[in-house]
């Protein structure tokens, strides 16, 4: 699963999915709990009595949460039982409300494992809550679908994950735009943002298709390894390439764009509302 916030309140709380369950960045617990201008300071002094009471090993561990600047940082984040341990710390008018909450966050897990579509309406309010436009997260989220079967066809034909699965996408990439992914997210100024989240309408459009393709292939050959799935994925990059090029000709403009959400959000550019 993405990274996603999920809203209590009137604030949104980050979590990141990690080990078959949800961690949630406690700075952000704790300005729900604490009243205070510095929630990371007010962390602080609870870990810190938190470690001097008992001899046991910490609760918590550090995840890459999205910042308010659109970057991932490492964090210090717990899971339901370590927020419980961290309410019983705070005294807080929120506690009662907040352990409501997490109990209906445990019931949405489980019906979302149950149910697909709730997932995809989960990813669709990080998305809204991010700010995004409906029509750019209607692209993202199939964008998300068509990715998740291409790596589940992958893992069943042998393909490594990680460095096999990056190399197979950059190759998508590269044959589609002329660009590999990291090239590309330079091109549009990111550090360690997801360029899939910075990407126009356009952009994710040609990605799925791509990836779409590069599945037919390797279904319908029944491609198995690395090299086979290379194969299939040069092939399904350049049809998805040969579309930019006929996209290209019919609107007069490119499709690789150096815009980027940060932008968008701040008013300085309105390419990805354009869609190129």
């Amino acid at each position: 699963m993405d990274n996603q916030l999920t809203p209590f309140e009137n604030k949104a709380i980050r979590r990141v999915w990690q080990d078959e369950q949800w961690y949630f960045a406690i700075i952000d617990i704790i300005s729900v709990l604490a009243e205070t201008d510095n929630p990371r300071q007010y962390w602080t002094k609870v870990k810190k009595g938190l470690l001097s009471e008992s001899q046991l090993q910490p609760f918590w561990l550090q995840l890459k949460v999205t910042a308010i600047d659109g970057k991932n940082y490492k964090t210090d984040c717990t899971n339901t039982e370590g927020i419980l341990r961290i309410v019983m710390s705070v005294p807080s008018p929120k506690a009662e409300p907040l352990k409501l909450w997490l109990a209906e966050q445990g019931k949405r897990t489980i019906d979302e494992f149950n149910d697909p579509e709730l997932l995809t309406e989960r990813q669709a309010e990080y998305y809204i809550l991010k700010g995004y436009p409906k029509d750019w997260i209607a692209q993202r989220l199939k964008n998300i679908d068509v990715r998740k079967e291409l790596t589940e066809e992958w893992e069943k034909r042998g393909v490594e994950k990680n460095k096999e699965y990056s190399i197979l996408t950059a190759t998508i990439a590269k044959n589609t735009f002329g660009l590999t992914p990291g090239e590309h997210a330079k091109l549009k100024g990111l550090e360690k943002e997801n360029l899939r989240d910075h990407m126009t309408n356009l952009e994710l459009l040609l990605t799925s298709l791509g990836e779409e393709v590069t599945k037919t292939i390797a279904v319908n050959t029944d491609a198995k390894g690395f090299f086979a799935n290379q194969q299939a994925a040069e092939k399904g990059g350049k049809t998805a390439g040969e579309a930019l090029e006929r996209v290209e000709a019919a609107t007069g403009q490119k499709v690789v764009s150096d815009a980027n959400f940060r932008n968008l959000k701040s008013g300085e550019d309105d390419k990805l509302l354009e869609g190129g």
